[in-house]
């Protein structure tokens, strides 16, 4: 087993919330790798957590178990799903945060039954802080391997769909939206690169602005919009040496139009 445990939250770095986290894994599992993959998600945006996650997780050795709690629901009943992807382990809440990958072939997920849970002898959960109360210990145990996927309640069945759907696409047109902003403001779109190879040739259209598709940042002036394909493999807008988001005036949500042209 890998023992190697990553953690995507929106509780950002205020307060003792992700120490403490880590800490109840650590007091399950002490010899556990946890690796912060991010805890900047904006709060209460699931979405960008499963957008991350999905195309993340590929660069972690098989057996990791991967942790997205992005929980606005926490102390409701939604569910808590785990599921195994790939060789990968995933739990969050049912939310539409695992919505896509839960979705891809040969995934399989689980339902955490709370009798299961209360048989486990872990502490009573708070009404807020399930990140250390239930997703902690099972993660652990998962990771240790003394859990097994299938130990901890049904098949999931039908899942919470994403907020955000799919990008829309016809001969000469892809309709997508931007999913989340990096720090130096980049707008990062729900629009794969395999998308973009339908159309001929690409323009971008966004905030108001038409812009052509480039390689790298460096091959327009600064100040200057661009779009391209970055390192996720992802449709990105940028703006040369400085940034998309604000000059553009957009933010997450944001539609964003691919269209073909022969100019």
């Amino acid at each position: 087993m890998a023992r190697i445990i990553t953690l995507t939250t929106d509780f950002g770095h205020k307060g003792p919330f992700v120490g403490v986290m880590k800490g109840a894994i650590l007091r399950e599992l002490p010899d556990a790798l946890i690796v912060d993959l991010t805890h900047e998600i904006p709060a209460h945006w699931p979405i960008e957590a499963g957008f991350w996650l999905a195309r993340s997780y590929p660069y972690f050795p098989p057996g990791t178990v991967h942790v997205a709690v992005v929980d606005p629901g926490v102390g409701t009943r939604r569910n808590i799903i785990a599921g195994e992807v790939d060789g990968h382990l995933f739990l969050a809440p049912d939310n539409g945060l695992l919505h896509a990958l839960m979705n891809q072939p040969g995934a399989r997920c689980h339902r955490l039954a709370e009798d299961w849970r209360a048989r486990q002898g872990w502490p009573t959960p708070s009404n807020t802080f399930h990140g250390r109360d239930i997703f902690a210990p099972l993660a652990a145990g998962l990771a240790a391997g003394r859990i097994a996927l299938g130990d901890i309640g049904p098949p999931a069945g039908e899942l919470v769909p994403s907020l955000l759907e799919d990008p829309a696409c016809s001969d000469n047109e892809i309709r997508g939206s931007v999913v989340a902003i990096d720090g130096f403001g980049n707008l990062i779109t729900n629009i794969d690169a395999g998308l973009l190879s339908r159309l001929r040739k690409a323009e971008v259209l966004a905030g108001g602005r038409r812009m052509g598709l480039c390689r790298t940042y460096g091959e327009t002036q600064p100040g200057e919009f661009l779009a391209l394909v970055n390192s996720f493999g992802v449709l990105e807008i940028a703006r040369a040496e400085g940034n998309a988001a604000d000059g553009l005036g957009l933010g997450r949500g944001a539609p964003v139009t691919v269209v073909s042209t022969t100019r």
